[in-house]
């Protein structure tokens, strides 16, 4: 029984519930050491995809658990511990909520419950190499800890179902999407349209040895599209917590469009439902890239959108009409001089006019249905003027606010 269908009576058992984010540490370990070294911990997102909506666990005082991977294999350890556990007589009978249970069960089958074994397990990853075809190296965007510190180098892999070695990896690496990833849910991986690119950082031991810890990694699918091509949809992308704020993510979503790119059966890449992060990144991505093209230069983003340029950021960079347009009214707003009261109007107005479109069909289908129906006939409201006006600010104003967020990252380019 878990704490969504309890009402715990008294606040004597409160000290018994534990926030099950708090409660929760992760590891990626590459020596024994990493156990005992704080900085290696890292925390959840969110645990109510596991713990349910309140996130919460009963039933235990100075709850800890426990989840480590070995950096490069990702062999998983789960275990917990605490200080005292509730007695059911004195909470009514209920019994403490099941912890490892519901952890265990995401897992790969094969796990560690035993902490000396898996430290023994630790060695195997030496001989770990990546599998699937190098796509690129690349060293981060920012450093890890800015103390002039070695440079890090990080490499890419493109990997199939069929890939020896991926489909392991992958049932062990498709876990972290469960704690990071709102509504997130583990993929077919029999299906053969699907990609996955990982990316890994190698680095060196103390004893020169060269090893591997997974970074995060991207999956794509390989959609049909008539009558002999492919749009490949961006489904997952994760940046593990110890690899985040590198600039990895972008260097990843690059490598996914410059890998389709040539490719002449390639419509276009789209993505499945992004996040307000991953849209912020796509922004970015894209943002850079169409600033190479000489028809996103600012002389002529300031006439305004064009044929050419959804023509040729679909031919250069595989993007999305819908995209091309979003992008090209972020590098406007970068060429607008705020300060001039019709220059910034003009960028508004040019905004504001396709967020006006769907009225303009509205418009478009009353006088239709009234042209067949009589007034009272009509079983449809429509949005009033007034009402328009201030949606339309709204939604005006929310779209400034995220594209200066990613001209705040252009501008540090």
């Amino acid at each position: 029984m878990t704490m969504d269908s309890l009402d715990i009576a008294g606040s004597a058992q409160q000290e018994f519930v534990t926030d099950s984010n708090e409660a929760l540490e992760f590891k990626l370990v590459r020596c024994k050491e990493d156990l005992e070294r704080d900085e290696t911990t890292f925390k959840p997102e969110m645990s109510h995809q596991i713990f349910g909506e309140t996130e919460t666990i009963f039933g235990y005082k100075e709850l800890s658990v426990k989840l480590y991977y070995s950096a490069a294999r990702l062999s998983p350890y789960l275990g917990m511990s605490y200080t005292s556990k509730v007695d059911p007589k004195k909470a009514e009978g209920v019994q403490p909520d099941e912890v490892l249970k519901p952890v265990a069960e995401k897992l790969p089958q094969a796990f560690f419950t035993n902490l000396d074994d898996f430290v023994k397990a630790l060695d195997k990853d030496a001989s770990f190499r990546p599998y699937g075809e190098l796509l690129h190296t690349f060293g981060p965007s920012l450093s890890s800890d800015g103390d002039g510190a070695s440079p890090r180098t990080f490499e890419v892999y493109l990997a199939t179902a069929e890939t020896p070695g991926l489909r392991e990896h992958h049932e062990a690496l498709q876990t972290f999407l469960l704690w990071y990833i709102d509504a997130a849910s583990f993929i077919d991986i029999d299906d053969d349209r699907w990609r996955f690119f990982v990316c890994f950082e190698r680095y060196k031991t103390a004893e020169g040895e060269t090893r591997y810890a997974v970074a995060g990694y991207t999956t794509v699918y390989e959609y049909y599209a008539y009558p002999c091509h492919v749009r490949p949809r961006i489904s997952q992308m994760l940046v593990l917590p110890p690899f985040q704020k590198l600039g990895i993510g972008a260097e990843m979503l690059d490598i996914v469009y410059r890998h389709y790119k040539n490719n002449e059966k390639v419509v276009d890449i789209t993505v499945e439902d992004p996040s307000e992060n991953f849209t912020r990144l796509r922004d970015f991505v894209d943002c850079r890239n169409c600033a190479k093209l000489s028809c996103f230069q600012p002389l002529k983003l300031a006439q305004g959108f064009s044929p050419t340029m959804a023509d040729d950021a679909k031919k250069e960079l595989k993007m999305s009409s819908k995209q091309v347009r979003r992008v090209y009214e972020i590098l406007r707003l970068r060429a607008t001089n705020l300060s001039d009261k019709e220059e910034y109007r003009n960028f508004r107005l040019d905004v504001k006019k396709r967020l006006n479109m769907p009225y303009q069909k509205e418009d478009s289908d009353m006088k239709k249905l009234l042209k067949v129906l009589r007034p009272e006939e009509l079983a449809v409201s429509v949005t009033g003027r007034e009402q328009r006006i201030e949606t339309l600010d709204r939604m005006y104003n929310q779209l400034e606010e995220e594209y200066k967020h990613v001209l705040e990252r252009l501008a540090v380019l």
